[in-house]
């Protein structure tokens, strides 16, 4: 045999033997892993026979298994439930319009009961909830260890019926109490769509739902025979939505082709990416997008993509840092768990969870003043009084804009592009 044949040879063996290692490995890590979850399933067992059997009260089975993995799925994340065959049966009864409530979108932030946001005109926004309010009790219940399955059980209820919320407000150091009646949720979209001057248009989208990409299309196309040149897209407040629209919107400002957002999880069928489509984008239009703290999740893709690619200047405040992926998974007995799977990340590979996307141009919106008077009346009387002033009779922005802080800046930062664009043609 050739030296050549031999070294070929020993190369070969040598290849065998170090995947024949490295599998080996791999199975007795494995092995660990499986005795060392064997061991503590057996210290379960051991626990649930010692409740059984010595607990004051008598306890059924079932009660004790579902209670041990509803404590088991709080404990990852807070975003991650086990739902019960009720809660799960609710969970997939259509929401268009069919139930009572208040109009928030939550979360446990903090180990706290938190309002993402209100949704705009429901009876929460009407009341004065605002987002980042922590909700420390529900009908003079604490909400200390409640999982979001149960606060939503709580909030929901017949429509024209009450419920008391206590708020605690960290940024103003107060505790507030709300009496808020039940109302049926209806979301529109698109919440205003015109041009405010100059060319520059105005689009608020308060929800990403299945009509939202149709109906921003339409919006849009509307506005440029009316002579839009630039736009102005704001999404403060939004709680996000479906994913494919969340995609379906943002894919409508950037090139084919390109990566709108990605998900990656442990396993390789966790791990995705969601590609632009769009055949004819507005590619050549200036856009300022306004995001605050209430804007989560499907608003933040939007956000996180378009500034990604340097499509837009992205003004107002931090967003939310809403970016996990949850997948209902049913169980046998009509159960489900309701687990965190992956986590979105921009098209540059930034994570959105727990971070948010940092606007390029950070305006914050001051609180508006209250006076003498209007400090003895209660929360919700406070807003109202608030809202009369800030607002034209139809919710339309005030034509000076001098009440809104940061749709003001954004008007004048696309005037001054406008600017710079005819000094660049003389």
């Amino acid at each position: 045999m050739s030296k050549k044949a031999v070294k070929l040879a020993a190369g070969i063996f040598i290849l065998i033997a170090v995947s024949i290692i490295t599998s080996v490995a791999i199975s007795g890590i494995e092995k660990n892993k499986k005795e060392e979850l064997y061991r503590e399933v057996s210290l379960f067992s051991d626990a649930l026979s010692i409740v059984q059997n010595d607990y004051v009260d008598e306890v059924k089975p079932k009660d004790l298994i579902y209670g041990a993995l509803k404590g088991m799925l709080s404990g990852l994340d807070p975003h991650s439930q086990f739902l019960d065959p009720d809660t799960y049966n609710e969970l997939k009864v259509d929401t268009e319009g069919k139930f009572g409530g208040l109009g928030i979108e939550i979360t446990i932030k903090d180990n706290l009961l938190t309002v993402i946001t209100p949704i705009e005109d429901t009876p929460a926004w009407k009341a004065g909830i605002k987002a980042g309010d922590r909700i420390v009790k529900i009908d003079n219940e604490l909400t200390r260890d409640i999982t979001l399955t149960e606060a939503v059980k709580k909030l929901r209820g017949k429509p024209a019926t009450e419920v008391n919320l206590t708020v605690l407000r960290e940024k103003d150091k107060k505790i507030l109490d709300f009496k808020i009646v039940r109302d049926i949720i209806k979301v529109k979209d698109i919440k205003e769509a015109k041009i405010l001057e100059e060319g520059i248009a105005y689009v608020r989208l308060v929800e990403f739902r299945e009509d939202t990409p149709r109906e921003l299309e339409t919006s849009l196309e509307r506005l440029k025979k009316e002579g839009m040149q630039s736009l102005i897209f704001d999404l403060r407040n939004n709680p996000g939505g479906l994913l494919d629209i969340a995609v379906s919107v943002a894919e409508k400002f950037i090139e084919k082709g390109k990566l709108i957002v990605s998900t990656k999880g442990r396993k390789e069928n966790q791990n995705m990416e969601f590609v632009s489509r769009e055949t004819n984008p507005r590619l050549d239009m200036p856009l300022v997008v306004l995001v605050n703290e209430g804007s989560a999740s499907g608003s933040e893709i939007v956000a996180g993509c378009l500034q990604d690619y340097k499509r837009a200047v992205i003004l107002g405040t931090n967003t939310f840092g809403k970016g996990s992926v949850q997948t209902v998974i049913p169980l046998s007995d009509g159960s489900a768990l309701k687990l965190t799977t992956s986590k979105y990340f921009t098209p540059l590979g930034r994570t959105i969870h727990g971070k948010g996307i940092k606007p390029d141009v950070v305006v914050e919106q001051p609180e508006a003043e209250i006076s003498s008077k209007e400090k003895e009346l209660k929360p919700q009387e406070i807003f109202d009084e608030l809202q009369k002033k800030e607002k034209s009779p139809e919710g339309e922005p005030p034509k000076d804009y001098s009440a809104d802080n940061q749709l003001m800046r954004a008007v004048d930062l696309l005037k001054a592009i406008s600017v710079y664009k005819d000094y660049q043609k003389k």
